[in-house]
């Protein structure tokens, strides 16, 4: 990754200030330890007519996959040929903005303890980046960039190939800025924006990346036609994250129309003293249904069966009586972005050890999933086609065989009751069935007699007294005989 600030200069008012605002001098190429990698700093030319500074980010991708995969570290899952072959060393991304709050802090701060006056007027600059990913091209390059006052923003298309022109271009461009900014504006434009273009963050995006986004947009974000894409990308489009930095923004926006401070306009109630209750969502009261059937079962070792991304992987791992929690799911990513939502390349050895994220198709016997207390297949049934159900079915009750299996699914007779949801329609556009609760008891009973298990039913969400509750819950339990049987069997 590669990048270069440019100034110009006279006599009176050398170029090389620059040196002074970056806090890098100009005589001296420095090497600098960041988190995805090696910086150097260096110039290409110092004079006082010119100085351009460059930085230049060395990025190992083989060590970003294997970082954190250390003894106990439980790193992310996907191991894919193109977690090692892609272009993070070349190309400008969300890394080169982490690289620049470690070698341009000060800088990035607005700080100069030599020249304090020089850091707050603008200067003219002329900056490139060689190699920069623009998911939306030219076009957005020029919607993100212009309106910040630079006087030109070029972004130079760079084909697939010179040598095969009918290849077509890549999505990559050359960027080229000149314009007259305060260089600590123009460093925090580029760390926001480096990767809003690139559409992608190489690092799991916490609750903090929201004042990260509001410290680097202050005095240029809130008022920037294009606040809502900025706001949605560089958060990854996670949208209870937006939705907060949008609220602060708006705040912000309002509080520099009228002249006044963000504090004076933010007068709203203290949520502490507010008596207005919130709807619980219907995911968290599934949640809260399935962690208290699996403590009523005395489970500690325990299945998630089809986890997705590990929402309720987390839940159990905040539980200190559930001791082993495996979460499967046949998709790569949903297990990449559960080991990022987990933070599991932070984790302590202990805690880390407690989980396992492992890939597998739930239609298929898989011996590494015997022996556990209990399975929960939450909001999966639905997804497979009818035929395919008895695989499944086998694989864990016939198979695995926990001592307890819980299963939720949508109960279609409460569609009625969902405004939104057209007349006829599942609750997911990949929904195979939705059964009423008749179905789900003819189903689950069948199973239960076929593979030795009592089952019980329980209603999850508001239940409405013509159509039941939103969710529908059952609690299979091996039975006393079976666990005899196998108990002689081992004998």
């Amino acid at each position: 990754m590669f990048l270069t600030i440019s100034t110009t200069g006279t006599p009176e008012r050398p170029a090389t200030d620059l040196g002074f605002l970056l806090h890098k001098h100009p005589d001296k190429a420095q090497t600098f330890s960041t988190s995805h990698g090696t910086a150097h700093v260096f110039y290409p030319e110092a004079s006082a007519e010119r100085c351009t500074a460059a930085l230049l980010l060395e990025v190992d991708p083989v060590a970003l996959v294997r970082r954190g995969k250390g003894k106990g570290r439980g790193g992310a899952p996907d191991a894919a040929l193109a977690q090692y072959v892609n272009d993070r060393p070349y190309a400008a991304s969300s890394l080169l903005s982490v690289a620049m709050t470690t070698v341009f802090k000060s800088a990035l701060n607005g700080a100069c303890r030599a020249m304090p006056d020089r850091a707050l007027e603008p200067l003219p600059l002329r900056i490139e980046v060689p190699a920069l990913p623009a998911r939306g091209g030219a076009e957005l390059v020029h919607k993100l960039f212009a309106p910040l006052g630079w006087t030109r923003v070029d972004a130079v298309a760079v084909p697939l190939d010179e040598r095969f022109p009918e290849w077509g271009d890549s999505r990559y461009v050359g960027l080229v800025l000149e314009g007259e900014l305060r260089l600590a504006d123009a460093l925090r434009q580029l760390y926001v924006l480096l990767p809003v273009l690139d559409d992608a963050k190489h690092y799991w995006v916490a609750p903090d990346e929201v004042d990260k986004l509001l410290r680097a947009g202050e005095g240029w974000l809130a008022g920037h036609p294009e606040q809502t894409l900025i706001t949605s990308r560089y958060l990854s489009r996670r949208r209870g994250l937006t939705r907060q930095a949008t609220e602060r923004l708006e705040l912000v926006r309002l509080a520099e129309s009228d002249d006044l401070e963000v504090e004076s306009v933010d007068n709203a109630v203290d949520e502490t003293t507010d008596t207005e209750e919130r709807p619980v969502p219907l995911a968290e009261q599934r949640r809260a249904a399935i962690l208290e059937a699996l403590r009523a079962a005395g489970a500690s070792r325990v299945l998630d069966l089809g986890c997705g991304q590990g929402q309720l992987v987390q839940a159990l791992l905040k539980d200190v009586r559930f001791t082993e929690i495996v979460g499967v799911d046949v998709s790569m990513r949903a297990l990449t972005v559960a080991a990022r939502r987990l933070k599991l390349d932070r984790m302590g050895e202990r805690q880390a050890g407690r989980i396992t994220l492992r890939q597998g198709a739930l239609t298929y016997t898989d011996k590494r999933l015997k022996g556990y207390d209990a399975a929960v297949l939450s909001e999966v049934i639905e997804h497979l086609d009818l035929p395919r159900l008895p695989a499944l079915e086998y694989a864990v009750f016939g198979s695995a065989r926990p001592r307890t299996v819980l299963v939720t699914t949508p109960n279609v007779e409460y569609n009625v009751r969902w405004e939104t949801l057209p007349a006829g329609h599942v609750r997911h556009g990949d929904h195979r069935f939705e059964w009423t609760r008749e179905e789900f008891r003819d189903w689950a009973g069948q199973v239960a007699g076929r593979h030795g298990y009592a089952v019980e039913f329980a209603p999850v969400g508001p239940e409405d007294p013509e159509v039941g509750p939103p969710t529908q819950m059952a609690v299979f339990t091996k039975t006393p005989a079976q666990e005899t049987t196998k108990e002689a069997k081992a004998a």
